[in-house]
């Protein structure tokens, strides 16, 4: 493997685990948001 595959390589390892925290984290926010929008009371008095 060359010194270029190695490093990209290390960036994607390196990078993988906060992305799949960040993007889960928005993921069960946005559910969660949506799920308690259907209980609100939709009209305005």
């Amino acid at each position: 493997m060359s010194t270029l595959e190695s490093v990209i390589w290390h960036v994607l390892g390196y990078a993988a685990m906060p992305m799949i925290i960040l993007f889960g984290f928005a993921a069960v926010a946005a559910v969660c948001v949506w799920l308690l929008s259907l209980g609100k009371d939709k009209k305005l008095d």
